[in-house]
């Protein structure tokens, strides 16, 4: 039985934590998770750190297929993940229902928390939306960068911030806040999220059962309830 090493973003977090002691029951393998930031991620994959399984954008996935870092053989999709807004529980939900009414609830707010532009796609995305908008000036005293899992979700809680922008996986579940809705169609993110084996995977049978498992369509509801949508 081998111990599977699995660097993830940290949006499918909560479903790990429910499908993971099904997996080492049945298998009888032990998995090792380390989850952080998309850029955290891939500076230390650059920097030589191993890994077994890679659980990230499909996008990212595909550049690491390309240049041989996962294999192509056993990828898949786990699952598609928007970007909502959140509030504290118990607190006004703004109107989100048209590009106008978003720009007006980031305008009217007192404050407003998203991840670091660059740090992951749905940071980069608000941080691009917020220059698309021509908010850029209007918001710079009112933001508030912080991953979801690094405080960001602590500062919306507390009410240091008002409202906040994270991929829904991140925040759905989360005792003290709400879900206030999607963006709409026309200004959404959603992050195709996907798993791979390394190829340089000391334990690739190892880790291509694991990615399977989660892939398996009879725990579809588990990534429902964690805030995935199906594929």
């Amino acid at each position: 039985m081998a111990t599977i090493k699995v660097m993830s973003g940290g949006a499918p977090k909560e479903v790990f934590g429910k499908l993971t002691p099904l997996f080492e029951k049945q298998s009888g393998h032990t998995v090792s998770y380390s989850f952080a930031v998309m850029s955290a991620l891939r500076d230390r994959l650059a920097g030589g750190e191993a890994a077994d399984a890679l659980v990230m954008p499909t996008n990212v996935l595909d550049g690491y297929e390309k240049s041989g870092v996962v294999r192509g053989q056993g990828r898949g999709v786990l699952g598609l993940v928007p970007v909502n807004a959140v509030v504290r529980t118990g607190a006004a939900k703004p109107d989100l229902g048209s590009v106008e009414a978003v720009k007006q609830a980031m305008l009217n707010a007192r404050s407003i928390v998203f991840p670091t532009p660059g740090a992951t796609p749905s940071g980069t995305h608000m941080g691009k939306l917020v220059e698309t908008l021509g908010l850029a000036e209007a918001l710079k005293a009112k933001i508030i960068h912080r991953p979801a899992l690094e405080g960001g979700v602590e500062l919306v809680k507390s009410g240091e911030a008002e409202i906040g922008f994270y991929p829904k996986s991140e925040v759905i579940n989360t005792a003290g806040l709400e879900l206030a809705g999607p963006l709409p169609a026309d200004i959404q993110l959603t992050t195709i999220y996907g798993a791979a084996v390394t190829t340089a995977s000391a334990a690739p049978d190892a880790a291509a059962a694991f990615v399977a498992f989660m892939r398996d369509p009879a725990h579809r509801a588990v990534w429902t309830h964690g805030g995935f949508d199906a594929p």
